[in-house]
Parts: C-alpha cells; structure tokens; sequence
C-alpha cells in the first residue's frame, strides 16, 4: 500500500463566508474587456410598467448585461458540484478561521504555517452564464410602447404642428432620446437601429417630446416626398440635399409645415443606403435611397397601412396596385410580393393579404410547424464534473 510522502496542505475556511456570484463570459466579451479601450458594461432591466405593456411576463425576473453594441441574457445555472473560492493563507492563521487544539496554537493563539494553508473565503453553488436568445433582443417592441404614436389624423397627436424652436440645441434632443432607452434591455447600438427602422424622431416645435410615426403616416410622408421631388427634378437614388427635399414637400401658402422636419428627416435615415447612412449623433445633410431597400419597405409599409391584421385584409391585385401608385414610375415593375421580407405577409386564402407584424413574425418562427412530428429531444448538457467524466470513459 502506497503512503503519501509529500506534504499536507492545510485547508480552513472563514466564518461567516463571503457572498461572491460566479459569472461565465464568452470569449468575445472577455476579449472586449481586456481591451486598451474596454467599455463600460451596463446592466439593465425594464420598468415594471413597461415589461407590462409588452406583455412579457418575463421581463419582471431578468436582468440583461449589455456591452456598447451587444444584449446577453444574465441566467443563473445550478450545479451540484460546490465551488469554492480560495485563497492562499499568508503564513497565520487565527482562532477566527479555525478551531484549533490549544496545544497546538500556544499562548500567541496562531498557528506558523508558511505557506502550507489555503482558505475557502465562499462557496457558490449556481453560477451566472451570459446568453443570447435565437432570435436576439431587439428594442422594437419596447420603443412601440415607450413612444408616443404620431398621427394628427386619428388624434393621437396633441397641438398644432409648427417649425421647430431653433433655440432648443441638440444635446436636448439626445438627452430626451436617450431618457427613451434608459429601461429598454438592450445595448445602445441595438437601441439606434431599432430607432431607425420605425423611424421614430423627436420633435421640438411645441415641446421636445419623442415620438413614433403610424404606417399611415410613413405613408403619407413617403408619397408628399415622391411627389416633391418629382417636381423639383430630384433623382432619389443619386446624392441629393435633404434640406431641398423639406422644401419641395412645403406649400408655398400654407402657414405651418404638413408635418415635422425631424420625420422627413427620420424617413430619409431610415431609407439611405446603408454605406451612407448616419447615425442619430450626426445631423443628415446629404442622402441617397437605396431602390431595393426603398421598394420593399414601401411594399411593407403600405400594407401595414392598409391590411393591418387578418380581419383588414385585402385583395392581392388590389394591393400590388397601390404599391405600384406609391413608388416613383421607374420603379413600378420592381412591386411583387417577392420582394417583400419573409413573414412580413399572410394570406387567408389565395386572393388576399394582411400584414403582419415583426414581433409575430418572431414568434411565428419559434412556434412548432404542424404535421413535421415530434421535435426532436435536445442533447442533455451537464456541469458535473463527474457525469462529463463518465460520458468521457464511454
């Protein structure tokens, strides 16, 4: 029988222990933090009020850590292996850490030990990992609450429209947008792009207030602005002054603007080409339209106008033909139901159409198709170190 010759390393633990949370970072974001320039790292959750209105009821139980440009989902993993944080005794060790023989301490209370002792200072049995959805975050759903909609029509618009108050500055404007994304869980970066695509703006010509234009209102501004720069001699998909587009959409004897300069503005961000598309920190002076992009958000666009849900929905030819009536003529050939995204539509029956939403077209695509059989069982994955071993040894 085989004796141990080496030393023993004495192993003591402190009383009460520390409270330490183990998280497990994915290598990107460990790279990202060992940077020169490392961000700061926000840790974010939404309001109960607005977890309510987006009715998710899980919104109440998560926190999400979020890095500049990227949203992780914060969930606590159980283990029925203990983990222990130690650390190395630094040559005593008093009565607090350990009960000791009184023989063995002396008079001084403390044992000599060099460097032979290690300390449990906690014991954690959950860590935290960091995970990312298949579907991702997005902040659509959360600004679709959070703002107020734009649409002087139905009334949900309060007070006359007016040119814009000169003397409230920028840096106001970004302070009222960035109040908006303050309870929204997700980066900053994810935040802008969902900004962008609903083409919300904000608007200073009664108060600085933020806002979210309906699809009947995208509408209207994207026909005034066709037919303005048709008059003006305004080729949409080469470079062209955005200040000239606000002008050839104005009537010479109207009294106030058809609506606000920072919509036309949003619009004209949102359908840039991509390459040239600037962020919200920068003002946009010069624009051109992406034709592909242009057309199938169009498409979208007017749909969501016309046929909102199934029970608004109209006929296929009926609506390829007010598509066509909104774009530009050389663009009236590219209006067929494959260039809009996938999802974006239904059809009740072969004759007609409804839009549909983006956040049921997320759960649509999460949901299990019928007539394809039971899903297939998920591979089990374990954190224990003895079952990893066992499947190892097989």
């Amino acid at each position: 029988m085989s004796t141990q010759t080496s030393k023993s390393i004495l192993f003591t633990h402190t009383q009460p222990q520390q409270g330490f949370r183990l998280l497990e970072i994915p290598p990107d974001l460990e790279e990202l933090l060992t940077s020169k320039d490392a961000p700061v790292l926000q840790l974010k959750s939404p309001s109960s009020a607005l977890a309510q209105a987006v009715k998710d009821p899980a919104a109440l139980e998560y926190v999400n850590l979020c890095t500049p440009t990227k949203t992780y989902r914060i969930r606590q993993v159980q283990s029925s292996n203990s983990i222990h944080i130690l650390q190395p005794s630094l040559g005593q060790i008093s009565r607090d850490d350990i009960k000791v023989v009184e023989e063995e301490a002396g008079d001084s209370g403390a044992l000599n030990i060099p460097d032979e002792a290690v300390t449990t200072i906690a014991k954690c049995g959950s860590t935290l990992e960091l995970h990312i959805p298949d579907g991702g975050f997005s902040a659509t759903p959360f600004l679709e609450k959070s703002l107020r909609l734009y649409d002087p029509r139905s009334g949900d618009y309060e007070g006359d429209l007016a040119m814009e108050d000169e003397n409230i500055t920028e840096t106001r404007k970004r302070e009222a947008r960035e109040q908006v994304c303050e309870d929204i869980p997700v980066s900053a970066a994810q935040c802008e792009m969902a900004w962008l695509d609903i083409c919300a703006f904000v608007d200073s010509s009664q108060e600085v207030s933020c806002w979210r234009p309906s699809a009947r209102m995208r509408l209207s501004v994207w026909k005034r602005l066709v037919e303005g720069a048709l008059l003006q001699g305004i080729d949409l998909e080469k470079q062209f002054l955005v200040g000239d587009l606000w002008k050839s959409v104005l009537d010479d004897d109207a009294s106030a603007p058809p609506f606000p300069r920072p919509l036309l503005e949003a619009l004209a961000r949102r359908l840039c080409a991509e390459d040239q598309r600037p962020s919200l920190s920068e003002d946009i002076k010069w624009a051109s339209f992406d034709k592909t992009e242009c057309t199938r958000w169009v498409g979208e666009t007017c749909l969501a106008a016309t046929a909102p849900t199934a029970s608004s929905a109209v006929g296929r030819s009926e609506f390829l033909q007010l598509w066509k009536d909104c774009l530009p003529e050389s663009w009236r050939d590219d209006a067929t139901l494959s260039k809009l995204s996938a999802g974006s539509f239904e059809s009740p029956n072969p004759t007609t159409i409804f839009f549909v939403d983006t956040s049921q077209r997320t759960q649509a695509s999460h949901a299990p198709v019928a007539g394809t059989g039971a899903a297939k069982p998920k591979t089990k994955t374990t954190r224990n170190w003895h079952e990893l071993l066992k499947n190892q040894k097989r």
